[in-house]
């Protein structure tokens, strides 16, 4: 095949649709296809060789992808290889345009889609090209400053372009680079990225994140050494060491489950697979116990589904099958969660791990046994899944995914999970769920059980029907199913109705219905399976007959329109009628088709007779009688046609004989009946019409014009389907075996074929292609009728024939249906916009015919788009993974061909813009601004469709749009404005005029738009008006994006051409600027579009561009503009325009060995190390003099240093080689003197400063980044030049304590001490002599309006800055924060400050964490709840550096682990005693020193915030630490859940709850046990109840841990049964339900020990009841023995709860044993009735399978005990 292919085409094509093959035409699209290919290569070339990338590069681009629609990829692998590295070359250029690039990026992804036809050999990439785009676009330097928009809608973008979003099926636009990346990359990227790991700074993130974009996972097994190795060990011991979930977490699992998949048993997971699924159990957060808390960040940061899936199905398999065991642990664990009866958010979680799993294991298998072999890493023998894993794996799932069928978020997830279970093992997966059907068929009540299991049962259908090895008594099933489906079809349930027709026609399509029965008798080779198969199939004629009588004809006579409305209600269908009318014909149309000849003849009799005998009303019934009979005529035309078109035609002119009928206003229904049915009939194929057309045209020329509309709309569609029928291309059957079913049974058994794929390579389509006798038809068809109305329509608009409305209405029907049929072109008539504008529904006739002139090609665009849509849901629901290679039954696979010739006709055919385009598009553009608001819609609607469809046709209309905006013109109309403005605006998807992405067209839409300000048909009083300006400005503003001016190609593409090329950009550009300020400074300018234009000119700011002076001049003046609204654009215009002015100041790469005098470290060594302990703060070697200042080399970023040095760190160069400061008048540039000027004004400043210190939006105002941005800009550009001027407003302002004014001057604040980064010493020295007062009297001043704003102000001014350089400023705030002075809340707003700008230091100030800790010790006993809690947030900054993680030394700043040494000292006074904890400590200083225990209770307030704090914040949970201080914590909180309670209480609560879900490690486990075993010996039983909630969650939140230590299981349960024998109830209780949890969720299994233990403990005997003399104190302490008894009864009754959906084999003898209990004394009888009614509920609703555990003496034992006693007995 492939040999004859490249002679043809001249080299072997990598990969083509094979589908085109199969076109009746097929051998002509080699040669159309080498022709389109060699124009695309040709004009690519010519296009980079010119560097025209707008628009040479990009149209050839989009040729190239709709080529690959067309034929796949259909060229050489050289040509393959160069496209592939030319786009690369251009997606990675700098300045590119971000939509240019996203077109780009989409071509080359689909390019590189395919991975087995690219092996490493033939495609190498460079990988930091990618990675420097990456940079520029996401961490843009500009972006924010407003140089470089990326439009709105850039983060989508930048998520499809960048593939944040995680969906492994998309095989990622990174992966798919990463496997071309060269050997060397990895350790490249690690050099590159090691650096950035600083856990405690954002760079963490992004260096994860590039790690698992870019690292390369496919290497082959020689080249392991140079890939994952190089990273695995570090990488995986570091997601091991983090506890808390951070952001970061998520990329790592991604790039784990990527690595896993890529390189199955190349990589020993087994010691990580507990860790794996505990942590992935942990991410689904179920909700556990009964008060949880939840830490928000492990929703946000929760693992995502696709990822787990792939991981977990990667891992299976292998010989020691652990991770099997583990995923069985997993779904036994979390299937109660399945049952219907719960529901929560996580539910869609769980439900989608169900349908993704399976779908991933099948992915996996076919990989393995049934794909071809590429170059790709095979799986090695010994991982490959075996037989066992296969079963192990279904029967693991089968228990979930039962319960998830009736699921309340519908059946889809489970069906689609089932439909993969079944590939694998149907005789697992199919019996349980046919045993669920039958009785859902059955029952009447439950109608969401039958559409639950007929979705499932489709989804099986392909596994169900050949039956096959594995269940070879599938097919038998057949029969009964679609016999018990038929009751489905109910006209009065329309959900089910819907999913009967899907199942009848899915089953019908995979079955030929015929009878075999004969074959019993005559043929000896059949096996009893198909005997029975074969007698079976008798009934099929039956269940047709039975299908088309009681249901279809039922459904039909109850939905006609008299039955179901009123006349006068709409007469169109309703949306759900016409959905049955799709489903009905469809599924009868299947059935035909795979009907036998003499079943078939049957079915068309019936059909007949009922169509004729009776008479249908057009619209609801007829359509579907209408159907019915075209899908018989459809299966075998002449055997139908015979019996209706002559019925039709006598009866049509029968009734027809007396002329008035023509005349008649509402015609007869029998005539119109008749019609319908014969229009319907005829769309059938073209050479069986041939015969009748006589009697056909005859029947057009009576009935074409007849009076009565809907008359001649009948005879329209008639006309429209005898042209369709017989002028297009199709195929005219779809039977499931070619050739259809008419041999006899002696040679050809049919059953032989149920349920047979389509073999792609004998398809043997039958094609109707149009012979020379139809096209003769055709054309005589078209001049009978269509060139009279044509002609009629020309003399009417020269004005020499008279024509009613309607007569012109009807004329453009006609003319609007035959170019339907036969999809060519006539001529125009002209307008009739001249004469009778309100005509609208003529217009509507012709807006839709210039539509289907400009898009109709044999068929419509969204119908094309919505029937591939269609044809992928049903191969979806129909396809077999596991075999792959198409094997797709027949019909869909014809359809798919059909498809393809489709497409074909709509994109070859396509964009070419000729004049008669232009001349249409000029009518469009005529209508779309006419006076009637409907017409206008309806025709933009279409113009925005051509606007997409032609190439550049924008560039003509545009000026023609304009013209209605124009000032100068008087003779606009308000709606013809109205119309030009809705052209401009464009629809939601398609192109908006008035933002197109080219110079030429923004220089005249934009001036344009703010010039129409003064047209006179523009009215502000119009609301419209109004909110289509907004819309406009609002939708350029959201898609406006900087359009690049110089385009530079590398240098292998560049010729020699010189740089004036595109210096005409330039031209326009500022042309662009000069235009809007002209307009700016016309006075008489409405202020809406004053503010429209600056709104414009602010998206004209760049990067690569200054703006012109002029319009700097126009910003700087803004700033102090009447508006707020343009002073907030002009402040961030100015900051923009500071950033341009920047002088740029030079780096020199250094080498971090020499700065510290040290040899680097050897190994991996992260965290305080000699060789970075020169960057941190140390208060004895401060800069402090000009020449300390100049020999510091300062440090700006946080994260250098930490991890790793990287290999060059870039640092300034010394200040004599950079920029001179202080600049003269003279020597600035022109730019640079209009900002020096104003801010050197007084009265500018004055002004400026009195308008940033009003209130915008009172107690909505926040600390402003603009401001400060634009502050920064002006003290980093200028220096201190205006610092005299601002000083006195800032002295003023801060003494104010305002909210607004303090805002005002912490904006400044934070500007100048960032912008002050590059000044000389003694300008630094003098400016923090200025401002340590000022920040002092600041922070007296503070009040709650203010505090955020300070806080704000000294993190950002310390956000990436050396601490030596601000050492000023750190000291100043050192100075004794909580001083009491000003009250708790100052102390407590200025440990906030100064948390802010320590927090910002990070690792880098250990001696200032230090020194503060060592303040902050003796004042942990602060009485105020707000310090305390500002405190508890303080510490977690301190102690977050003290980490546990790989690699790292122990930290040099303060450590968690002596810390709590000390406070459990001051705590001691409260572990003594064990009287109750109360909190009786009022609020006020008292003078008196208090005793030890009151100074220990405030201590352990402020330790408890602490806990709380750094749940959500640290990486690692300290638990050790934790555990000294669990003891307390269990006597003090409460056990109730009442708010009631103190603060002191609450928050004990909340610590433990936080501490029971915290990760545990293997060896932490015994330390937890052992604490609790102690706490559960106290004598406080309301610890002992904590002990168990605690429990509970701490298992659940580390399942696979602890099952992984059989000693921690035993312990556990050693615990739990000794706290059921607990004196206290509600302890006793609590176990009991602990109990039942972990043996619901599997941790703990019932054994005889167990049972036997309880059992015993049952039968201890109470004492005897002794009879007490009345009055005696009753005796109230329980004895010994009543509470091991009622221990025993606890036992039995969770055992029995455990298990709420089921009976297992040991229940009944446990649901005996305690119904003995039953008369017992309390609590016991008590704990019996509960238990009892609590098996009822849960157990109710499936209590027929239930019951037949139990033996018939049970069953009436329980009827007893569960019926409830009758009052009147």
């Amino acid at each position: 095949m492939k040999k004859d292919v490249s002679e043809t085409l001249g080299f072997v094509p990598q990969k083509d649709i094979v589908y085109n093959k199969l076109l009746p035409y097929a051998d002509k699209l080699d040669e159309e296809s080498n022709d389109i290919l060699s124009k695309i290569k040709g004009n690519l070339g010519r296009a980079v060789q010119l560097r025209e990338i707008w628009p040479g590069v990009l149209f050839w681009t989009r040729k190239l992808s709709t080529y690959m629609r067309l034929y796949g990829r259909k060229f050489s692998k050289e040509d393959h290889v160069l496209f592939i590295k030319l786009l690369y070359e251009l997606i990675t250029m700098d300045k590119l345009e971000i939509s240019m690039m996203q077109g780009l990026a989409r071509l080359l992804i689909n390019l590189l889609k395919k991975r087995e036809l690219l092996s490493r050999e033939d495609l190498e990439l460079p990988w930091r090209p990618l990675y420097e785009l990456q940079e520029r676009i996401l961490y843009s330097k500009t972006e924010h400053l407003g140089l470089n928009w990326f439009p709105k809608y850039a983060p989508l973008m930048k998520m499809e372009m960048l593939c944040w979003t995680s969906q492994p099926t998309l095989g990622l636009f990174f992966t798919s680079f990463s496997r071309y990346f060269p050997d060397s990359a990895t350790q490249e990227m690690l050099e590159e990225w090691r650096p950035l790991l600083c856990p405690f700074d954002v760079t963490m993130q992004k260096a994860i994140g590039y790690f698992e974009l870019f690292l390369p996972t496919t290497l082959p097994p020689q080249l392991h050494h140079k890939g994952f190795k190089l990273w695995f060990d570090e990488l995986v011991s570091l997601w091991v060491a983090v506890q808390n979930l951070p952001g970061w977490e998520v990329h790592l699992v991604n790039l784990f489950a990527r690595l896993a998949n890529d390189n199955i048993g190349y990589i020993d997971w087994d010691p990580y697979i507990p860790k794996i699924f505990t942590r992935i159990l942990r991410s689904l957060n179920l909700p556990v116990g009964t008060c949880q808390m939840l830490v928000p960040r492990y929703l946000t940061n929760a693992y995502d589904v696709g990822h787990v899936v792939l991981w977990v199905s990667a891992l299976l398999g292998g010989p020691s099958k652990q991770a099997q065991a583990q995923l069985r642990g997993l779904f036994n664990s979390i299937t109660s969660f399945f049952h219907p009866s719960n529901h929560g958010r996580w539910l869609m979680k769980l439900m989608k791990l169900l349908q993704r799993l399976p779908a991933s294991v099948v992915r996996r298998l076919h990989r393995e046994r049934y794909r071809k072999p590429t170059w790709l890493t095979p799986v090695p023998d010994s991982h490959k899944l075996t037989e066992e894993d296969i079963t192990a794996f279904v029967e693991s799932m089968m228990q979930p995914v039962l319960l998830a069928m009736f699921s309340k978020t519908g059946s889809l997830d489970a069906a689609q999970a089932l439909q993969n279970l079944a590939l694998m093992r149907p005789e697992l997966v199919i019996p349980p769920v046919l045993e669920k059907t039958y009785p859902a068929m059955e029952t009447l009540t439950e109608p969401h059980q039958l559409t639950a299991t007929l979705s499932c049962m489709i989804g099986v259908a392909r596994s169900l029907v050949p039956g096959g090895p594995r269940f070879p008594e599938g097919p038998t099933h057949m029969l009964p199913l679609l016999m018990r489906a038929l009751p489905g079809v109910d006209p009065n349930d329309f959900s089910k109705c819907m999913i009967t027709f899907q199942f009848i026609a899915t089953f019908a399509t995979l079955v030929p219905l015929v009878d075999c029965s004969s074959a019993v008798h005559e043929r000896s080779d059949l096996t009893e399976v198909e005997r029975e198969m074969c007698s079976a199939s008798v009934e099929f004629e039956d269940f047709v007959l039975q299908f088309m009588d009681s249901r279809c004809f039922a459904l039909i006579d109850s939905s006609t329109l008299e039955q179901t409305r009123e006349e006068t209600e709409t007469e169109k269908m309703t949306h759900l009628e016409s959905l049955v009318e799709l489903g009905l014909s469809s599924t009868f149309s299947t059935i035909l088709t795979q009907c036998s000849m003499d079943i078939f003849k049957v079915a068309l009799e019936k059909v007949f007779n009922f169509a004729t005998t009776n008479i249908f009303e057009t619209r609801v019934a007829g359509r579907m009688v209408a159907d019915m009979c075209r899908a018989t005529s459809k299966c075998h035309p002449a055997e139908s046609l015979k019996l209706f078109v002559p019925h039709c035609c006598g009866a049509i002119n029968q009734m027809a004989i007396n002329e008035e009928v023509l005349s008649e206003e509402e015609l007869d229904k029998e005539l119109l009946w008749n019609l319908q049915l014969l229009s319907e009939v005829t769309r059938v194929d073209g050479d069986k019409i041939l015969p009748y057309s006589t009697q056909l045209v005859q029947i057009l020329q009576l009935s074409l014009h007849l009076k009565c509309k809907q008359g001649y709309a009948l005879a329209c569609n008639l006309l429209h389907h005898i042209l369709r029928s017989t002028a297009l291309i199709y195929p005219t059957e779809y039977c499931s075996v070619p050739g259809g079913f008419q041999q006899p049974t002696k040679d050809y058994l049919p059953i032989k074929d149920w349920g047979r794929p389509g073999d792609l390579w004998n398809l043997n389509i039958q094609w109707h292609v149009p012979s020379t006798e139809e096209t003769r038809f055709v054309f005589y068809v078209l001049d009978l009728i269509l060139r009279p109305e044509l002609l009629r329509l020309q003399r009417h608009t020269q004005g020499e024939q008279d024509m009613t409305r309607d007569d012109v209405l009807q004329s453009l029907s006609i003319v609007q249906h035959c170019l339907l049929g036969a999809g060519m072109w006539p001529v125009l008539p002209d307008h009739i916009l001249e004469h009778s504008e309100d005509d609208t529904k003529s217009l509507f006739s012709i807006i839709k015919i210039i539509s289907d002139l400009l898009h109709f090609k044999g068929s419509h665009k969204q119908e094309f788009d919505s029937r591939w849509k269609s044809f992928n849901l049903v191969k979806k629901s129909m396809e077999n993974r596991l075999h792959g290679r198409k094997q797709h039954i027949r019909a869909l696979l014809i359809d798919r061909v059909m498809l393809q010739h489709e497409l074909r006709k709509l994109t070859v055919e396509g964009c070419e813009y000729r004049s008669i385009h232009q001349e249409l598009l000029r009518d469009l553009l005529r209508l779309s601004t006419s006076t009637y608001s409907q017409v206008r819609s309806r025709a933009q609607s279409v113009l925005f469709t051509a606007l997409g469809t032609y190439n550049f046709c924008c560039r003509d209309v545009i000026p023609r749009v304009l013209e209605y905006l124009d000032p100068g013109r008087t003779d606009v109309t308000q709606q013809q404005f109205k119309g030009a403005l809705y052209c401009l605006l464009g629809n939601h998807s398609g192109v908006c005029m008035a933002n197109l992405h080219d110079w030429d067209c923004i220089t005249l839409t934009w001036p344009a738009l703010v010039r129409s300000g003064l047209s006179s048909a523009m009215s502000l009083e119009k609301p419209s008006i109004v909110r289509l300006f907004d819309d406009l400005a609002d939708k350029v503003h959201r898609q406006y994006e900087t359009i690049g001016i110089d385009f530079a190609v590398r240098e292998p593409f560049r010729l020699s051409c010189g740089r004036n090329v595109f210096t005409t950009d330039e031209l326009k550009y500022e042309k662009l600027v000069g235009e809007l300020l002209d307009c700016l400074n016309d006075r008489n300018m409405p202020w809406k579009f004053e503010h429209i234009a600056i709104g414009f000119m602010s998206l004209l700011l760049r990067d690569d561009h200054p703006l012109p002076s002029a319009a700097v001049l126009f910003f700087v003046k803004s700033l102090n503009h009447d508006s707020l609204l343009v002073r907030k654009v002009a402040i961030s215009a100015v900051a923009g325009i500071m950033k341009q002015l920047k002088r740029p100041h030079k780096k020199v790469p250094v080498n971090t060995n020499e700065l510290c005098g040290l040899k680097e470290w050897s190994g991996l060594t992260a965290g305080d190390r000699p060789d970075n302990k020169w960057l941190q703060y140390n208060s004895s070697s401060l800069p402090r003099s000009q020449q300390a200042w100049e020999a510091c080399m300062f440090v700006e970023k946080t994260h250098w240093g930490y991890y790793s040095w990287p290999q060059k760190l870039m640092m300034y160069a010394p200040s004599e080689e950079q920029p001179k400061q202080g600049l003269t008048r003279e020597e600035m540039t022109e730019r640079e003197q209009i900002i020096y000027d104003h801010f050197s004004d007084p009265v500018f400043i004055n002004q400026l400063i009195e308008f940033l210190s009003l209130e915008d939006r009172k107690g909505k105002d926040k600390f402003s980044p603009r401001r400060f941005c634009l502050f920064k800009g002006l003290f980093r550009n200028f220096h201190d030049a205006f610092l005299p001027l601002l000083k006195p407003h800032m002295e003023r302002l801060v003494a104010d304590t305002h909210e607004s004014k303090q805002r005002c001057v912490a904006e400044i604040t934070s500007g100048l001490i960032r912008g002050s980064k590059h000044w000389s010493y003694q300008k630094v020295e003098s400016l923090w002599e200025f401002l340590c007062p000022l920040i002092r009297t600041a922070l007296n001043n503070i009040t709650v309006e203010t505090y955020a704003d300070w806080g704000t102000c000294i993190a950002t001014a310390c956000e990436s800055r050396d601490p030596r350089k601000l050492h000023w400023l750190f000291e100043m705030l050192m100075e004794s924060p909580v001083n009491g002075e000003g009250g708790s809340f100052v102390d407590a707003c200025r440990l906030y400050v100064l948390q802010g700008g320590l927090a910002q230091q990070e690792w880098r100030v250990p001696e200032l964490l230090h020194r503060l800790l060592q303040y902050l010790e003796p004042k942990l006993t602060q009485v105020y709840k707000n310090v305390r809690e500002r405190i508890g947030s303080v510490l977690t900054y301190i102690f977050m550096i003290d980490v546990n993680l790989p690699y790292t030394r122990p930290t040099a700043s303060p450590r968690i682990k002596e810390f709590t040494e000390r406070v459990m000292l001051r705590l001691k006074p409260l572990m003594e005693g064990d009287e109750e904890i109360q909190n009786h400590v009022v609020e006020e200083n008292e003078v008196g020193e208090q005793d030890e225990r009151t100074q220990a209770i405030k201590l352990l307030k402020t330790v408890l915030k602490w806990l709380m704090a750094s749940a959500g914040r640290s990486f690692s949970t300290a638990v050790p630490e934790q555990l000294q201080l669990l003891p307390l914590l269990f006597k003090i909180a409460p056990v109730e859940n009442d708010d009631s309670y103190d603060e002191l209480k609450r928050d004990a609560k909340t610590c433990l709850s936080l501490m029971s879900q915290g990760l545990l490690y293997t060896e932490q486990i015994p330390q937890v046990l052992l604490a609790l075993r102690v706490i559960a010996g106290s004598g406080s039983w309301h610890a002992r109840y904590t002990v168990l909630t605690y429990l509970q969650i701490m298992v659940f939140y580390n399942l696979f841990t602890f099952m992984s230590d059989q000693r921690a299981v035993d312990d556990v349960r050693a615990l739990v049964i000794r706290l059921l024998e607990d004196e206290q109830l509600e302890v006793r209780e609590m176990a009991a339900t602990t109990l039942s949890g972990f043996l619901q969720c599997n941790f703990l299994s019932m054994d005889a020990a167990m049972q036997s233990h309880f059992e015993a403990l049952c039968k201890t005997r109470l004492p005897k009841k002794r009879r007490r003399e009345l009055g005696s104190v009753m005796d109230t302490i329980p004895s010994g023995d009543l509470v091991r008894r009622h221990a025993g009864v606890l036992g039995l009754s969770a055992c029995i709860l455990s298990s709420p959906y089921d009976v297992p084999t040991w229940m009944p003898q446990l649901l005996m044993d305690l119904s003995a209990h039953l008369n017992d004394t309390q609590p016991i009888e008590m704990t019996v009735k509960k238990t009892l009614s609590n098996f009822r509920r849960t157990h109710h609703d499936n209590w027929q399978e239930h019951k037949q555990q139990f033996t018939d003496d049970q069953l009436l034992v329980l009827t007893d005990l569960l019926v409830s006693p009758c009052y009147y007995a």
